[in-house]
């Protein structure tokens, strides 16, 4: 039975998860990880695509993009870039045959503001709610840490966009906010998994 074709309406944002194949540990080595998080820059230079936040653990990913009003290809094209060219590099390396991912990426559109900063925060927690790290700026293969101190040069987070979707003005504001809503999630036990 043929797979139901996924419609992106252009314009919105949108929260990804993709699991590896079995749920097998494939991003088990930093270098796994490094090489996802590359082309994940390679996508956002090819696609404009915007990355809102992102994080790679050692079995899946989940990011968080949005993309111009203009063009509907430029999420599956950016997904299918870095997700191929990760598991091509990988199947390679190991001499592996066979998938590297779990069936299609699960993509679920995510309402501005309220909503958003609650998705970022979910995504910031993952690995604290796994119990593998204490505290979110633990865990080094995520946005948190561009997130809270923008890069000059190869950056991936794009803070305009972030901060017009969140309607924030100021980067000291936000940046204040968030922290105050990372704590707060640590404080009042949100460790464990949402179930929204």
């Amino acid at each position: 039975m043929a797979r139901a074709k996924r419609h992106f309406i252009p314009g919105h944002t949108w929260h990804i998860t993709h699991r590896c194949h079995k749920k097998e540990f494939l991003f088990k080595f930093d270098k796994d990880k490094k090489r996802f998080i590359e082309w994940l820059f390679q996508a956002k230079k090819k696609y404009k695509l915007h990355i809102l936040n992102y994080m790679v653990t050692s079995n899946h990913i989940h990011l968080l993009v949005s993309d111009s009003a203009k063009n509907r290809k430029t999420i599956p094209d950016s997904i299918k870039l870095v997700a191929g060219r990760t598991a091509q590099e990988y199947n390679k390396r190991k001499k592996r045959k066979g998938a590297f991912w779990e069936d299609r990426y699960h993509a679920t559109a995510v309402q501005n503001t309220e909503y958003l900063i609650r998705c970022m925060n979910y995504i910031d927690m993952n690995m604290v709610r796994a119990g593998v790290v204490k505290r979110p700026s633990d865990w080094k293969f995520c946005g948190l840490h561009e997130i809270l101190s923008p890069k000059k040069r190869y950056a991936i987070i794009d803070h305009n966009r972030l901060l017009e979707l969140l309607d924030f003005d100021d980067f000291t504001v936000f940046k204040k906010t968030y922290l105050d809503c990372l704590g707060s999630s640590l404080n009042n036990n949100k460790k464990r998994r949402e179930t929204k």
